[in-house]
C-alpha cells in the first residue's frame, strides 16, 4: 500500500466473485477522474461495482494520507485489474442419487491511482 513511481496502490484478494462478472463493471471506470469514478460505481447495481469501489476508496485513502498536498480533484483511476483467484469446488447434490459440482469463483482486485498531470519518468 505504499507509493511508488506507478500511483498509489490497493488490493484486495479472495473475494467470492465471478472474475467475467466483475470486469465489465472495471471497465467503466477505468482511466476516469476518481469523484466520477466513484459517482459511476455508487449507481452501478452490481455486486462487483461495491467490491470495486472498496478497493478505489482504499487506494485513494493510501493517496491523501500519503501526500498532504493531494485533493480527490487531482487524482484519477490509472490502471484497475481484475485477476482470476482460486475455486472454491462444492458438491452439489442432484435427484436420483447424482452429484455435480459447484465451482465458486474468486478474483482479486488491485487499483492504482495517480495525480492527473503527474509526467511519466
Amino acid at each position: 500500500m505504499a507509493a511508488n513511481k506507478t500511483g498509489y496502490r490497493a488490493t484486495a484478494k479472495w473475494l467470492i466473485a465471478s472474475p467475467s462478472k466483475v470486469r465489465p463493471v472495471a471497465d467503466l471506470i477505468r482511466t476516469r477522474p476518481y469523484a466520477e469514478a466513484v459517482a459511476i460505481l455508487e449507481n452501478t447495481p452490481n455486486k462487483g461495482a461495491k467490491l470495486i469501489k472498496k478497493v478505489v476508496d482504499s487506494a485513494a485513502a493510501n493517496a491523501l494520507d500519503r501526500n498532504r498536498k493531494l485533493d480527490e480533484s487531482m487524482l484519477y483511476v490509472r490502471e484497475i485489474r481484475i485477476d482470476e483467484g482460486p475455486r472454491m469446488r462444492r458438491v452439489w447434490f442432484r435427484a436420483r442419487g447424482r452429484a455435480d459440482m459447484l465451482i465458486k469463483r474468486m478474483c482479486h482486485i488491485s487499483c492504482v491511482i495517480d495525480e492527473i498531470g503527474k509526467s511519466e519518468a
